[in-house]
Order: structure tokens, then sequence, then C-alpha cells
């Protein structure tokens, strides 16, 4: 049964079973109705309500959102708990998110463990709160606290909900605690629908309503959310959960909330394919080979893991740096609350930074994050493979660089695997895991259990230049940079692809990076790039000029003082010149017309490089472009997002632009199979 009830003298215990999150679906649903029955039936003093597993309830089931409403409906769950004449506390272990903080605040009180979070991630997912959280949660903390929850997603440790008044009080035995509430007490608690309603403060809602516009641009629930709140919060209670309700369901079957779901699902079900045997090695001691911001970063990321860290350099002035720059991340950890002082000194503790290779014979996995150089990273895996157990692995974190090459010079290149971190390392979710020509299952497997460890995505690809990722960004950049030289500035680019949900644009995005490094990659791709096909020098006249970004004060755009940036009319003057020498009449391209150019360059790249078995499915490749790239989250992604405009619009649009260019607007074969059969890439993908 998915909830459970038993009495104990005058008091009842009903514990949601609904293994592995207690999602509260329709048997959860249905059980927790036929408590509220039995409780009365029963003439209980009090029913605990808890979750079974350490976990009280992680939300909704949100596949069930897909489907018609079943009954019985939460809402009506939660009223009948909510009315009951027998009062409910609930005792919160783990985590109660979304329908499950709901249940919570229909219970007479609230008891969490210090471990517990409490929250309503609702909007992450497009929807608000759907059986009465925006009604309830303002009457208990207050307007603008519940704004901020409710909009932000994001959870609330014990501490924290009991400061706010979300919970009554925070024990280790929240259960224990929760029978030992005297029934004077509990008897004198008014339900939470019959206090009063905040006062609504226009201001308040309208500070808050810039701020989501701001920080979540594009998406609707947030917004509808603040709406729902306001408006409700002005009807008698029965009547706000009325309109709350209305708004839930027309956003449950919104596209904004089917892209979010998507990647919601995705990401929870990138693990190591079941086709690939799970033996690893253990993880202790990690080696970092290369103390830069990469190598640092990473480093932090492990030791954030709780591993032994070991950083590599060539000599003293590497090591001095590595040692200032991990020192640096634990320093604004510290300062940002993410960890306190007895935590930071224990990571200091497991950290040294060495040139001496013999501090890393008994390591068990060494990741490679030295200079991006071929020559230089195979003569650090020959130093690797003399210093480490024979059963270690060892990795690159190459973000372009043949994995092949590099693992040529170890005598058994099935130990190598590439483990391509995202800047910062150590904050990016993502992790691309190269598997090679011989990279074996253990190899592929510690690299899955690593980022388990460390909390962050996997996803196999396989070996070409720039792996998915990086591949994809490199075809969108050139697209950005014809739209420049034909008819654009960079300013246009990047407001276009700001609009359409991108955190920045493409030429912001490379100023934050540094021009040279998409510089020498240009370099290292001279000997193979093809001759017909349309080479934009801009970027190199501003190598030339010295604007390499944000570090030497300009680049794209000028930086004064240091600030904030301002357009720069040399580069706008620049593309001008270029154009005039290619012989190029400049056309006006509306933001529409750039956003297209762009995304049909990287929706064509990512579908040739499924067909080449790169990457393993769309869904990776959307995972990719969400947690990697900064493709709009709340769009599901690029394959996603291509499914929803059609192979057969796709392929229209792809012919038009292969007039004016017919070798950077080669279109997929792949695709062109989905525009034929009417498919979608995931189905033909899916088929092959």
């Amino acid at each position: 049964m998915s909830v459970t009830t038993r009495r104990e003298e005058n008091t009842g215990y009903v514990e949601i079973d609904n293994p592995p999150v207690n999602a509260v679906d329709t048997s959860v649903r249905r059980g927790l109705l036929d408590a509220v029955r039995w409780a009365e039936a029963e003439r209980l003093e009090r029913v605990i309500v808890s979750g079974k597993g350490g976990m009280f309830a992680a939300g909704a089931d949100a596949r069930e959102f897909d489907g018609e409403p079943i009954e019985p409906h939460l809402p009506d769950v939660l009223n009948a708990i909510e009315n009951s004449i027998v009062p409910w506390v609930a005792a919160i272990q783990g985590v109660a998110l979304g329908g499950g903080a709901e249940i919570a605040l229909a219970c007479r009180m609230r008891i969490m463990a210090s471990s517990a979070r409490i929250g309503f991630p609702e909007v992450t997912l497009g929807v608000i709160p759907g059986a009465g959280g925006t009604q309830r949660l303002p009457r208990l903390v207050g307007l603008a606290t519940a704004l901020d929850i409710i909009t932000s997603g994001k959870p609330l440790s014990a501490s924290t909900a009991l400061d706010t008044g979300l919970v009554h009080a925070v024990d280790d035995e929240p259960t224990d605690a929760a029978f030992m509430i005297k029934s004077e007490e509990l008897g004198c608690v008014v339900p939470v629908r019959d206090l009063p309603a905040p006062v609504i403060d226009q201001a308040t809602i309208a500070t808050v309503r810039e701020r989501v516009r701001t920080k979540s641009p594009g998406q609707v629930a947030p917004l509808r959310a603040i709406d729902v709140i306001e408006t409700g919060l002005n009807l008698a209670f029965i009547e706000s959960l009325v309109v709350e309700r209305q708004a839930f369901m027309e956003l449950r079957t919104s596209d904004q909330a089917k892209a979010l779901r998507h990647v919601f699902f995705t990401e929870r079900g990138a693990k190591l394919p079941v086709s690939i045997a799970s033996d690893t090695v253990s993880l202790a001691h990690v080696a970092v080979v290369g103390g830069g911001t990469m190598g640092s970063g990473i480093a932090y990321a492990l030791l954030n893991a709780s591993l032994q860290v070991t950083v590599l350099e060539h000599d003293a002035a590497g090591v001095e740096r590595a040692r200032k720059n991990v020192a640096s991340i634990i320093a604004a950890s510290l300062a940002r609350g993410l960890i306190d002082e007895p935590a930071a000194a224990e990571r200091r503790a497991r950290f040294i930074a060495t040139t001496d290779y013999s501090r890393v014979a008994d390591a068990t996995l060494a990741i490679e994050a030295a200079f991006e150089s071929l020559a230089v990273k195979r003569d650090v895996f020959a130093e690797l493979e003399n210093a480490l157990p024979k059963e270690a692995i060892l990795s690159s974190n190459t973000s372009y660089l043949d994995l092949n090459e590099i693992a040529s010079v170890v005598a058994d290149p099935s130990r190598v695997v590439g483990l391509h971190f995202f800047a910062p390392a150590h904050i990016m979710k993502l992790l691309e895991i190269v598997r090679g020509e011989h990279t074996s299952d253990t190899a592929l497997a510690t690299g899955f259990l690593l980022a388990k460890q460390l909390r962050k995505v996997p996803v196999v690809v396989g070996v070409c230049d720039g792996f998915v990722g990086n591949r994809i960004l490199a075809r969108y950049r050139e697209a950005a940079d014809t739209v420049l030289m034909d008819g654009s500035t960079p300013w246009e680019i990047d407001e276009a692809m700001v609009e359409f949900g991108y955190a920045m644009g493409p030429y912001a995005a490379q100023d934050l990076s540094g021009l040279d490094i998409a510089h020498a990659n240009r370099r290292r791709q001279d000997a193979t790039r093809d001759p017909k096909r349309r080479y934009i020098p801009i970027a190199d006249r501003m190598i030339e000029l010295g604007k390499l970004g944000r570090k030497s004060g300009a680049g794209w755009y000028r930086y004064p003082g240091g600030g904030g940036r301002v357009d720069d009319p040399i580069v706008a003057d620049l593309a001008l010149e270029e154009a005039h020498f290619a012989g190029i009449e400049r056309v006006d391209y509306t933001a529409d017309e750039i956003r297209e150019r762009l995304l049909l360059a990287m929706i064509n790249e990512a579908t040739f490089i499924l067909q080449e078995g790169v990457a393993k499915s769309a869904s990776d490749i959307d995972l990719v472009t969400v947690l990697g790239y900064g493709f709009p989250r709340w769009r599901g992604g690029l394959m996603h997002y291509a499914d929803t405009l059609g192979a057969p619009w796709i392929v229209k649009q792809l012919e038009r632009l292969a007039v004016e260019d017919p070798v950077a607007w080669t279109i997929s074969p792949l695709l062109q199979r989905c525009a034929e059969t009417g498919s979608s890439i995931t189905e033909s993908f899916a088929q092959r």
C-alpha cells in the first residue's frame, strides 16, 4: 500500500510509502483520503503523518501531468485533512517538496528534522502550486516571503522554515516530538485556512514581479504565480483555491511545462547505460594535473566530494598558483555561506599541490587539465602512466583534442577516458564522459561513479573535434560571425539570443572566456579546414588589436574602468570593412532572422552529431546544451525545441539558406529523413 495506517492508543500514524521519493500520485492521494476517514471513524485524538525511508514526500508524480487528472484531486484531499475533526501533525524528514509541502500546510502543525528541507519548486517545472500552496503559504509566512519562496522554487532549510513561521518546531525525532505535543496546545492551533490573509502590498508585488522578469526572462509560471497569489488573497479562501487550480491546470499542459518536464526526467535518467559493465575503481585519492582556472575548479569539486586531491604542476610557480587558486575558491565558498570554517579546514587538509609525481602513487584516478596542446597532454599521460598504479584510470579534460591520440602514448589505452568539465568546474552540473576507441567499461563506469559523487549530470559522447557541446558551439559562433559580417553587430546578435532565453549572447559569452581561446582553436584547425568553407576574419582582426575580452578591458564590447560593457563602434567598423573587402552587400537582419540562422545552424550540426553516433540520443544533446551552454531550460534543450518546430519546416528553411552557402548549410540526411517520414528527430534516431 502507498499509505499505511496504525493506531497506538489515541494517536494515529499515517505513513506515505511510495518509493523511491514518496511521490504524491493517485494511490497516495487515495490513501490519504482514506486515512482521514479512518482517523475520524476511530475517534482519534491526533494523526501524525510522515514518510517512509527518511523522506516525507518529494512532490506530485509529474508523469501524471501528461494525462487527464485522476480523482481524488490533491486539493480535495488536503481540504479533507484541514477540515477534519481530528487534527493532523506533519513529521517531516528528508524533503517535503511541492505537493509534499502542501500536505504539510494542510496539517494543523508541522515539525521538521534539522536536516530536512521544505519548498515549492513547481515553477521549475513550468507550473505553480496547485493544491492551496499559493494561498496557505502567504497566510503562514507573509506576502513577501511567500512570493520569494514560490517564485524562486528554492527549498528552505529547517532553521529557515522555523524562522519564517512555516513550521512550528525543529526536532531530529519529529514523529516523537509530534506525539509529545499537548492536546490543549494542538487544539488551540488555528488551521491555516482560517488565518487572516496578509494585506496586499502593491509595492512588494511590483518589486518581485520585476525581479522575476530579470532573473527568469521568458518564463511564464513565476509571473502567473504572482498573479494567482495577488488575486486569491482578495477572495474568500475556497474561491481562491478555484483560481489557483484553474491556473495550475492551464499551465500543466503548456509548452513550457512540457519542455521543463522533459529536461527534468532526462536529467534524472542520465545514468550508466545497462549495456556497460558497472565495475569501477574505488575513488579515494585523485590526481589533477594543472592548477589553473579549470584544474583548481576540478580540484575543489573533488574536495567537496570528500576525496583526497593532489594537484600536479611542472614548476614551483605553478604549485603556488594552484594553491592560491584553490584557496581563493574555498574563501569564496566561505564568504557565500556555502561552507563553514570547519568544513573549509577539512578541505584544506585533504589538498596538496606539488611537482612530485611520486605523491600520487596510490591515486586511482588522474584528471589531466593541462594546456590544450596534444604534445603537452601526451607528455603528461606518459608521466602519469609511470607514477600511478596499473589499474588507475587516466582521464583528460580536453575540450577539443582527439582522445585517441592522447591515449596512444599509454601502453594500455583502455585505461583512458575523457572527463570534460565545464567552467566553473565546481559549479557547472554537466560532465561529458568521452569514450575513446579503446576505453574500457571500467574506465567509463568510473566516470559515471565520479559524476555521481560530484553530483554532476553525466553524458557519454564519442570522439570528434569538440565532442558534442563545443562542436555545436563552434557552429553557433560561425553562424553568428557570418551574420555579423553580412549585416549586423555583436550587440544586435546578443540581444536577439537573450530574447530567445539565453543568459547572454555569443559575443558577450566569448568576451567572458577570452577571444584568445577561440583564436588558438582556429589556428589548430588551419591545416584541416575545408578550403571551400567560408572563413570570417573579423575575430582574427580583434586579436591583432589586442581586444581579448574582459581581461584586456575590450573585446567585442568595451569595459571602461572594469565596469559594465558598452557597445564598441570600432567592432562595427571592422565588420563593415571586412564586408567591403569581401565584396559583400550587407543586409539588415531582423532579430527573428538572426535567431533563426543561429538556431538552425545548431540544430543541423546536432543532427549530424546524432547520425555519426557521437551522441547516443537527442536527449543527451538536450542535456549538454541546457546544462553546459546556456540553452534555455524552459525550451527543453536544442533537440526538444527542434521537434517543436518540426523537421519539414527546418529542412525548408535550410534549403533556402543553402542557396547562399551550400557548404555551411549542407543539410543533415537525418533531418531530411525526418522531414520525409514526418517523424520527430528523437523518433527517427531511435529507429536507426
